[in-house]
């Protein structure tokens, strides 16, 4: 532990109350005492200080320490060092400001479950996830603030994700915050429908997790607009494009005439928040109870996420596409296009 681990610590929890532990508080003064003798030679009185202090807030902000796991398999949340990919503050492309409120990690190596209290400032939250192990792309991470389950899950990508954190109204001062990587059930393969079905091994992964509070940017930032929608998808043909950027433009309206052939919708879009766009069809005013998510195209293939249509033969129908996003983004703009497809 250093003297700046120590500030940074208590840096972080300087605004939150202390966790609430105080039956271990005579182990971590027994733990204080035994690091004070090792580095008495080679610690200043400052560093002295900065640790007693760090003792008061109780051994679960220890940096490295990892107390014993609880036999339901629940990690003890513990201060790692940071990782590259969550640091203390960064901004966004779009100009919105995260500043960290806390941090955990769970999976294999650190529990299967672990949970987080944060203060509640009445910003916007967000989590940022980072996944290592082998469970790359299987894995999924389950989360819950307060009593309210988050959805999307988290799944194991490369690289550091970000999913938006919906405080439940009429939360306190703060709010806890748990994270479960355990699986219920089980799922089976099959080669040919005749195979027995084989269960599926589970992926293993561990996950470094951060939880920022944002500050909306001054003024709004236009995205880049999207790549250009594919002319075909399978054996569908695009027929017409609608563009527009959320919030100022939320809807999309095509006018089709039945004629036997499948009618297809795709969409793709741009923007730090490009994959919290979700998209809901209608046909003549029917909610067909749609509710896709956006595609972000930036290499590889085309992410489709088609939804069929039946137009009936002969007869002419108004498709409305509108976009929504589940939490508030004041000044975080997204590009979005539409395509309608047929056979």
């Amino acid at each position: 532990m250093t003297v700046q681990d120590l500030r940074d610590v208590l840096r972080e929890r300087g605004e939150g109350p202390a966790p609430a532990n105080p039956s271990r508080h005579d182990q971590v003064r027994a733990r204080i005492r035994r690091m004070r003798r090792r580095r008495r030679a080679v610690v200043a009185a400052a560093a002295g200080t900065a640790v007693a202090a760090v003792a008061a807030l109780g051994p679960s902000l220890l940096p490295g320490a990892q107390a014993a796991r609880p036999a339901d398999g629940t990690a003890v949340v513990t201060r790692s060092a940071d990782r590259p990919e969550l640091p203390e503050s960064f901004t966004s492309a779009d100009g919105a400001r995260y500043r960290r409120l806390g941090m955990a990690s769970v999976g294999t190596s650190s529990g299967r479950k672990t949970t987080i209290t944060i203060p509640v400032t009445g910003k916007p939250l967000d989590l940022a996830s980072v996944c290592s192990g082998s469970g790359r792309n299987h894995a999924s991470l389950k989360i819950t603030v307060g009593r309210r389950p988050v959805f999307p899950g988290v799944f194991c990508l490369k690289g550091r994700r970000l999913i938006s954190l919906p405080v439940p109204q009429g939360t306190g001062k703060e709010v806890t915050i748990s994270f479960d990587t355990t699986t219920q059930g089980w799922g089976c393969v099959r080669d040919k429908p005749s195979d027995p079905c084989r269960k599926v091994k589970e992926d293993p992964a561990d996950w470094s997790l951060a939880v920022y509070e944002w500050t909306p940017p001054e003024r709004p930032v236009e995205p880049p607009a999207p790549r250009a929608l594919p002319r075909r998808e399978g054996d569908l043909t695009l027929e017409e494009t609608r563009s527009g950027t959320w919030p100022r433009e939320s809807s999309a309206t095509f006018r089709v005439r039945g004629d036997g052939r499948e009618v297809g919708i795709d969409q793709i879009c741009t923007g730090e928040l490009a994959d919290r766009l979700r998209f809901s069809s209608r046909v003549d005013g029917r909610d067909l109870g749609s509710n896709t998510s956006c595609g972000v195209w930036k290499s590889g293939s085309f992410p489709s996420a088609m939804m069929g249509i039946t137009v009936p033969k002969g007869k002419t129908v108004t498709i409305t596409v509108k976009a929504s996003m589940p939490a508030e983004a004041p000044n975080r703009l997204v590009r979005w296009s539409v395509g309608l497809y047929r056979k």
